[in-house]
């Protein structure tokens, strides 16, 4: 059965027609060509997947396209300001958070999630935010310190 859908992404309103079986990050990377958001495991264990759907960290990997109808999706394509990266993104380049950069999105998206609702994590609070989300090169160490930097950055921006 097919589904008529209407969603936001990244800012863009996009209309399509969809079967009902059609995951939200086939949707994302196969109808919009938005590859920033990894498919890694299927099975919402691994977090590549993470994508905001209204400011919501969700693993679109088992999320329906058809229940993301008349929401507002963020991928990793919509988090940085125009050119102007996201202080989490550069949290990653200057602490070194990536190796492969296949996690990436994922864990940038859910960081995001994490200092909106919790601008101020401990070690331990970001460690458990990140709970869901695997990867397999860095043993995290540098991950942390990057969205430590981004939530001191974020802080001086907002004081």
């Amino acid at each position: 059965m097919s589904h008529s859908i209407t969603l936001t992404v990244n800012g863009k309103t996009v209309s399509a027609t969809v079967e009902g079986r059609t995951l939200l990050v086939d949707f994302l990377r196969e109808h919009l060509s938005l590859t920033g958001t990894h498919v890694g495991c299927d099975t919402s264990s691994c977090g590549a997947c993470t994508v905001h759907i209204d400011g919501v960290s969700v693993k679109s990997c088992t999320t329906l396209a058809a229940q993301a109808d008349g929401t507002s999706v963020t991928t990793i394509e919509g988090i940085a300001n125009g050119d102007e990266m996201h202080p989490i993104q550069e949290g990653f380049k200057e602490k070194h958070g990536l190796q492969c950069g296949f996690c990436t999105p994922g864990m940038v998206m859910s960081a995001a999630d994490l200092l909106k609702k919790n601008p101020h994590p401990t070690e331990t609070e970001i460690r458990q935010a990140l709970e869901g989300n695997f990867c397999r090169c860095t043993g995290y160490h540098n991950i942390v310190q990057a969205i430590q930097y981004a939530a001191e950055k974020m802080q001086k921006v907002e004081a």
